[in-house]
């Protein structure tokens, strides 16, 4: 399962992050947001990655994007050397596919903000246009990072036809409880392991791997 920290803006928990397990970091690309950062501090935090030699793998390094122009996005993941994009905005299923289309080497992830079981069926307008999904929860001002969690029991029949995130509110406290309900391709944390906006807390951070370790030993006994 791929689990997505998102929020990222310290080279050093970046790196720290990606060692601890983390499989994609997120960078918020929204200049509105409290974990706002810069291309140029992204590169920062990419260029100190640790070499997929020492991990096994080449850990993600997705943008989040709101309704920023193509031309806007694809600058940043020129500059901040990103390999995914994640449109939180109302960006549309045509949208999609033209970043799609503009950045071949790059995996396009739409959120979605659920409010209500209507915004849920929306989703499979999206399927043929992005590469995975992910369901976050709604808040009327803020677009993500909120700690607000999803309706885990209302999505117990969603079965999208490409890969998909679970966000919304998750922490260690709570992983384990999530993933008994739902089985995502993926997880994103913010807020819920975090100091302050943009200060990730690495003791939080390993304890959900910790958390992630226990319940996948639950899962195969």
């Amino acid at each position: 399962m791929r689990v997505k920290i998102c929020g990222i803006t310290k080279p050093d928990q970046g790196r720290a992050i990606a060692e601890l397990g983390a499989t994609a970091l997120g960078f918020i690309c929204v200049d509105t947001s409290p974990r706002y950062v810069l291309p140029t501090t992204i590169r920062q935090v990419v260029e100190q990655l640790p070499h997929p030699s020492q991990t096994g793998r080449l850990v993600d390094r997705i943008g989040v994007f709101a309704n920023a122009t193509l031309a806007e996005i694809s600058q940043v993941v020129a500059i901040a050397g990103l390999n995914g994009v994640q449109l939180h905005g109302a960006e549309s299923p045509g949208f999609c596919a033209q970043v799609r289309k503009a950045l071949p080497d790059v995996e396009v992830i739409k959120a979605l903000r659920i409010k209500t079981a209507a915004a849920l069926q929306e989703a499979s307008a999206y399927y043929e246009h992005v590469h995975t999904l992910l369901l976050d929860a709604y808040h009327p001002g803020m677009l993500g990072g909120t700690g607000v969690t999803l309706d885990w029991q209302s999505l117990q029949q969603f079965a999208p036809a490409c890969p998909w995130f679970l966000a919304g509110g998750l922490t260690p406290n709570n992983i384990t409880q999530a993933l008994a309900q739902l089985q995502p391709d993926g997880i994103d944390l913010s807020s819920g392991v975090e100091r302050l906006p943009g200060d990730k807390d690495l003791i939080q951070v390993a304890h959900l791997f910790h958390q992630l370790q226990e319940a996948q030993k639950i899962g195969a006994s």
